[in-house]
Order: C-alpha cells, then sequence, then structure tokens
C-alpha cells in the first residue's frame, strides 16, 4: 500500500480516516478539497485540475483524500496510479449528521450527498473498473469496518472494537 486514494460520499469521514491511515502507514496524506476549491468556493477548471492531479500522483508514495463528485473531471487520473482505492458506504443520515455538525454546505453538495448511492456510487463502479481493475479495493460500510481496517494494518489487535 503506497498510493491510496479514498473516495465516499460528503460526510462520510473520507479527511479523517486519511489521516488517521497516514498515521498508521507513514504515507504523505493530501487532502484534494484543499487543492481544487478556490476561497470563494469556486471550482478549479477541469484542464488545470487534471493537470494538478497527474503532478500529484508522479508522487512515489501517497494518500489522496477526496471524492469531488459531480465537479472531478480528472478522477481516472488518480484511480489508474493508485494500487489501493478505500471507499466509505455509509448511509445518508450519518453523512448528512456528519455534515451539519462540520459547518454550512450549497444546495449542490447536499444533492450529491443524498443522491449517492443512486448516482455517486454507480459511476465510481465504473471509474474503479474501467481505470483500478488492478487496485486492491477496500468498501466500508461502517465505521466499525473502519476500525477494523485500520487495526488489520497497524497489528493491533487488541484495540476496541466499539
Amino acid at each position: 500500500m503506497r498510493r491510496v486514494v479514498i473516495l465516499g460520499r460528503g460526510g462520510a469521514g473520507k479527511s479523517t480516516l486519511a489521516r488517521r491511515l497516514g498515521d498508521v502507514t507513514e504515507l504523505p496524506v493530501i487532502e484534494l478539497d484543499t487543492l481544487f476549491w478556490q476561497p470563494d468556493l469556486t471550482a478549479t477548471a477541469p484542464a488545470r485540475w487534471a493537470a494538478r492531479q497527474r503532478e500529484l500522483v508522479q508522487r512515489d508514495a501517497w494518500i489522496l483524500d477526496g471524492d469531488l463528485g459531480p465537479y472531478d473531471s480528472a478522477l481516472d487520473v488518480r484511480l489508474r496510479a493508485a494500487d489501493t482505492i478505500v471507499v466509505l458506504d455509509f448511509s445518508f443520515p450519518r453523512c448528512a449528521w456528519q455534515a451539519i455538525r462540520r459547518g454550512r454546505e450549497r444546495a449542490d453538495f447536499w444533492r450529491w450527498v443524498w443522491a449517492y448511492r443512486r448516482r455517486g456510487l454507480p459511476r465510481l463502479a465504473q471509474a474503479i473498473t474501467a481505470h483500478a481493475p488492478h487496485a486492491d479495493l477496500r468498501l466500508l460500510r461502517s465505521p466499525r469496518a473502519v476500525r477494523r481496517f485500520l487495526t488489520g494494518l497497524s497489528g493491533d489487535d487488541q484495540a476496541p472494537d466499539r
């Protein structure tokens, strides 16, 4: 595991998982939201974003945290470079609660979160099949599954399973 892509519905905990995974693996974590969104929440132009993605994946090792949903015109770039893909498929209520707790979001964010399993997840599955059939895919559907995944990596069999 040297090149990890973390995807999932908004509010699923991608950034939290990325930080924890970075601690366990000592891989550098790159939060894509901070690179993609301009200060006024304007999206980066597709050509510029694709170029930035190509630049990022040239590094030897990384954890790329972020699912930009319908705005992500360069998902294929990072999928092709990944050896591991982690998809967080948590329920809408869990993700909505987390998103509400962290602050205000735009209407397009809520449309994406609401339709994730119906539109976003099938789109991701197609992209992964097309661009990353070689990658180790981990579909995690609960915080408990995330804890088990991290515990398995760290070798810490004494971690509590709450």
